[in-house]
């Protein structure tokens, strides 16, 4: 069930399954120059959200897609050029960002930023992002919020068809 509002979203999630669906859905919308950050604490589904993304936009549903918790960030090939996904748990300083291609990654690729919030001040202003949080009922809550132009070309609720 989502609750709509102008430029934010809220899902449920009931297992992966319905992660995935999510993912599914955002990935339709998505074009090189996108961020999308990911906060939440740890096992909120951070990676099963990234994880289910990378295989949709790949058009791989066995990619293996490892967590990038020690190598901080991984590249994948999809139809729509390069993703990067960093995992910045274990990011020192906000600094630091700039030696894992932060750049190159926001100039023409998506973005996919787990633990976002190390990042401070260095974020981009135009980007979506998504809340992870746990339900009383053991679901998980997907907060989503376009930032900056993002609002602009990513009117929520985007279509709710999760059909292939």
């Amino acid at each position: 069930m989502e609750i709509v509002y102008k430029h934010q979203m809220d899902w449920i999630s009931h297992n992966e399954g319905d992660t995935a669906q999510l993912a599914r859905v955002l990935a339709r919308h998505l074009n090189p120059g996108d961020v999308i950050c990911l906060y939440g604490t740890l096992g909120m589904g951070k990676s099963v959200f990234a994880r289910a993304l990378i295989r949709i936009l790949a058009d791989d549903p066995a990619l293996e897609v490892p967590s990038p918790t020690f190598t901080l960030v991984q590249t994948y090939e999809t139809g729509r050029g390069i993703l990067w996904h960093f995992d910045l748990y274990r990011l020192r300083t906000p600094e630091e960002i700039y030696e894992l291609g932060w750049e190159d990654a926001l100039s023409d690729a998506i973005t996919l930023v787990e633990w976002p919030e190390r990042l401070e001040d260095f974020l981009p202003a135009n980007r979506l992002d998504i809340h992870l949080s746990e339900t009383p009922g053991g679901g998980r809550l997907l907060q989503i919020e376009a930032r900056g132009d993002m609002k602009d070309r990513l009117s929520l609720p985007f279509s709710l068809d999760v059909s292939p």
